[in-house]
């Protein structure tokens, strides 16, 4: 039976072909694509709708994190690649801040409102309440937490507080990891609240989030001080005028007002960047592609292939054009490379779907993407995030390749070491478990030992900890090792941290 799929007015039939039960609702009626600002993808809710899709994630009892992004966040990630990958990897990133609100609609696709973490957090407090939901306080100084629970305690006595506990204050990757997750875990909580402030508290969630299991964990950076009383809010009326921000740095002038002036210039030249080459989009670089986008998809044996073609625009990707459902039961070749424009709503959809894909399990390669496509992803930087392919016969041989790999491999000829595929938070234990043996019998053959990173696509803090503990057992075995190779993107994440640069000096 033939399946009828419209992207904007083009009607196409899909044959051979019946929707699976794994299918993600890429067109919504409630909530469209995500938000593209500076390469995040923020989730277009209203404070409501954010409720509900935290209890949703509650009931299901599977892990979560939750990022609420500001401008800062921002600005962060146009530097840290590693961030930027953790907020595009979150199962729902929030609006906090004003000026986003304002950049949305600036751009054509304005955020519903702004999903304070500071509003957000005493409702899901009285949710918690009500529904008896057990919470975890993790982090800030010992006075703010201890403040921050007999406030929430006192408000809410039925409330649940499993546990709270704030760590010393460490760099990330020289927090007691085991002693935290010993904490939480011990107390079982369905909301954990982080309190270590951005970067840490998004890195340390995504590294942690699927072993401990706690349904949903959240960053609220300084919320925590708001409830143990020790900062004020701003005054309503200066809270709907977008200006929280300059109460906050009438308080705190000595710590906000250099980070204010850095993150308003940056913000302001990425999101310039933005709408030049994918925002509001001039009409000169619509390219001469007439037509709205039209979809082709076409079955394959082990992957879902699909041809986009036209202008991939706002029209064209509203749920009310008809681009409702993708299934995710294989992986998905997209052919770009008759697409003459693309908008934000199209690098949301984008987005979406990588994101759908992966929670599944599945790839997404982008097949010969035409030039206003990778200009549009690189403008809010994101080309690094997909997997590119110049054929569709290079995108088979992709797919082909293993979803993990083997990664650890020892050259017996050239007594080298290698990695391989992603070294992140899902297999870092494993990367050091395969190595120390290796490492311990080549530190009593020979002097000096070289780790190819040449075929690693990825690291995260939890690898870059891998490449420490490495690189302390060489300095404790007496031998010279040396990291070689990586990746633009693997460089950039070792580099970007103080502790962990120095591994790549003599890099070559």
């Amino acid at each position: 039976m033939a399946v009828p799929y419209v992207l904007g007015r083009s009607p196409v039939e899909i044959e051979e072909w019946v929707p699976s039960e794994r299918t993600v609702a890429v067109g919504r009626p409630k909530a469209s694509f995500p938000v593209v600002l500076c390469g995040v993808g923020l989730d277009p809710v209203t404070t409501g709708q954010a409720l509900e899709r935290i209890e949703q994630m509650i009931e299901s009892g599977r892990p979560h994190y939750i990022a609420t992004a500001n401008v800062d966040f921002l600005v962060q990630s146009l530097r840290d690649m590693e961030l930027r990958r953790v907020l595009l990897d979150a199962p729902l990133v929030l609006c906090d801040g004003t000026p986003l609100v304002w950049a949305s609609r600036w751009l054509g696709q304005p955020l519903p409102e702004r999903v304070a973490g500071a509003d957000l957090m005493p409702e899901l407090i009285r949710l918690a309440a009500e529904k008896q939901y057990r919470m975890f306080f993790l982090g800030a100084d010992p006075r703010t937490n201890e403040g921050a629970v007999a406030e929430v305690r006192r408000q809410f006595p039925r409330a649940i507080i499993a546990g709270h506990y704030s760590p010393p204050f460490k760099h990330l990757l020289e927090m007691d990891f085991e002693d935290m997750a010993r904490r939480v875990r011990g107390a079982r909580p369905d909301l954990l609240f982080v309190a270590f402030g951005c970067p840490k508290a998004e890195k340390w969630m995504a590294m942690h989030c699927q072993s401990l299991n706690v349904p949903v964990s959240i960053g609220v950076g300084g919320t925590l001080d708001f409830l143990a009383g020790r900062l004020k809010r701003a005054p309503l009326w200066v809270q709907r005028a977008g200006l929280e921000w300059c109460y906050r740095l009438w308080q705190e002038p000595r710590r906000l007002w250099r980070r204010y002036l850095r993150d308003g210039w940056f913000f302001g030249l990425a999101l310039g960047a933005q709408w030049w080459g994918a925002g509001a989009s001039p009409l000169f670089f619509r390219g001469n592609g007439g037509r709205r986008g039209s979809i082709e998809p076409t079955p394959e044996r082990e992957a879902f292939s699909v041809k986009i073609a036209g202008r991939l625009e706002a029209q064209a990707v509203q749920p009310d054009g008809g681009l409702e459902r993708f299934q995710t039961d294989n992986d998905w070749m997209l052919d770009l490379s008759g697409v003459t424009f693309i908008d934000n709503p199209g690098i949301g959809m984008l987005l979406r779907l990588r994101k759908a894909l992966l929670e599944a399990g599945r790839r997404l390669v982008l097949v010969a993407p035409a030039y206003s496509v990778r200009r549009a992803l690189d403008c809010v930087h994101l080309r690094a995030f997909f997997l590119v392919a110049e054929s569709r016969a290079d995108a088979r041989r992709l797919l082909d390749e293993p979803r993990d790999p083997w990664p650890v491999r020892y050259h017996a000829r050239q007594r080298s070491l290698s990695w391989h595929g992603e070294i992140t938070a899902a297999n870092a234990e494993r990367v050091w478990k395969l190595s120390e043996p290796i490492l311990e019998a080549l530190a009593s053959l020979r002097p000096a030992l070289r780790v190819d990173l040449s075929q690693v696509s990825f690291v995260d803090s939890a690898g870059v900890a891998v490449m420490m503990r490495t690189a302390k057992l060489a300095r404790e075995s007496g031998v010279a090792l040396c990291f070689t190779a990586p990746q633009a993107i693997v460089r950039r994440v070792v580099c970007f941290d103080r502790l962990s640069r120095d591994l790549l000096r003599d890099c070559l």
